[in-house]
């Protein structure tokens, strides 16, 4: 299976492809950028929803482990504070 990271890694060229093939229409005269923008949305959704599948990144670090408890006595006398 491919992981999460290398779809955060490769998000950015995608998006950068995706803008060039996008203006590349435009300036062709085939489909005009004011029409096909959402299209960087879609693409997107899509690398996010792929990073997240494939196990990426956690949105959140996981929680410490709690300290342990206090046993109350002093080191190796066992007598009471």
């Amino acid at each position: 299976m491919i992981d999460g990271n290398l779809f955060a890694a490769i998000r950015g060229p995608i998006m950068l492809i995706t803008i060039g093939t996008l203006f590349a229409l435009d300036h062709q005269g085939i489909m005009g950028f004011d029409r096909t923008w959402p299209l960087l949305i879609v693409v997107f959704g899509v690398m996010k929803l792929l990073e997240r599948v494939a196990g990426g990144t956690q949105p959140y670090p996981p929680y410490p482990p709690p300290p342990p408890p206090y046993a109350g006595t002093n080191a190796g006398t066992g007598a009471q504070r």
